[in-house]
């Protein structure tokens, strides 16, 4: 076995998208190569309803997936194919876009006011890029909850992992989608795939993932670390990109830790990216605006 080292170690960005909704940006637009085919990850935890009430209004997408998974809240969503309904706290919506789908997706915190969760945008390959838009709606009970010997806790929402499978299927880049949740103090090796690119977001707790038998203190690539004293923890909000092997090993901290640990096939295919839409060439995404104007975007669907 050998440990994924770390490539790099970033903190989520605070931006705003929709119509005004505040949200931290962990990767997404410029170069999201490393992290192919994953194109986007937002963090759209929120404490403060009129920072995020006015959610996001009628959109489109074509080309791309969103992976919608709420914590705390809800989140109400509408489409132009007659889809509605509402994603409460540890479901998941996985959209493929495909030709095309224009939908809207409304906020609405607790009692307590809190909005919590997570959207993560994979591309699609352009075999797929004009398929026809679907749903997976994962309801929480749905999604394998499995417990290791040492207390660790995997929500297991997309792919194959510690030989059960998770409830989203069908998806090109075959994602796998964990929620990762180790007991203080605990070291754990968990398994990824030696061909996939691979990134953990932590959000609950901290920790140090490891490079070989020691804690990683300074990022493999120097760039960017120049002028900075690199984090030594991986805490709250923060993202872990992870190099080549097959396993990544973490050591939680004093109060444990949880994150996502997301991996996949990179598609190593041309993006064109334009907002909502993500092609393969210039003239493919100026035909999907050009069909936007002219009202000919929606080729239809499946409720």
């Amino acid at each position: 076995m050998s440990i994924r080292p770390v490539k790099r170690l970033i903190k989520s960005k605070p931006t705003m998208e929709g119509a005004g909704v505040h949200l931290r940006r962990a990767f997404g637009f410029g170069n999201t190569t490393e992290f192919d085919p994953f194109l986007l990850l937002d963090d759209f935890r929120n404490d403060v309803p009129e920072d995020y009430l006015a959610g996001f209004p009628w959109h489109p997408h074509r080309g791309i997936e969103t992976i919608t998974y709420v914590l705390a809240g809800t989140v109400d969503h509408a489409d132009s194919i007659g889809n509605k309904g509402a994603i409460s706290p540890g479901d998941v919506q996985w959209m493929t876009a495909g030709s095309g789908i224009i939908h809207q997706e409304m906020p609405k915190g607790d009692a307590a006011g809190r909005m919590h969760g997570f959207q993560l945008w994979a591309n699609l390959p352009a075999s797929l890029k004009m398929t026809a838009p679907r749903y997976q709606e994962v309801k929480s009970l749905e999604i394998p909850v499995i417990t290791d010997d040492d207390g660790t806790h995997v929500r297991l929402i997309c792919g194959n992992f510690w030989g059960k499978s998770g409830p989203v299927d069908g998806i090109a880049a075959d994602p796998v989608y964990l929620d990762v949740s180790i007991a203080p103090g605990r070291r754990k090796s968990l398994p990824v795939g030696t061909t996939r690119h691979a990134f953990a977001y932590v959000f609950a707790g901290g920790g140090k993932f490891c490079n070989a038998s020691d804690p990683l203190a300074v990022p493999t690539e120097p760039v960017g670390w120049l002028d900075t004293t690199p984090p030594l923890e991986a805490d709250n909000r923060s993202l872990v990109l992870f190099d080549r092997g097959d396993e990544v090993v973490v050591q939680a901290g004093d109060e444990g830790i949880r994150f996502l640990l997301v991996s996949g096939k990179p598609l190593e295919e041309p993006v064109a990216w334009y907002g909502p839409i993500v092609m393969n060439t210039q003239e493919q995404l100026q035909q999907a605006f050009r069909e936007l104007d002219k009202g000919t975007f929606l080729k239809g669907g499946k409720k």
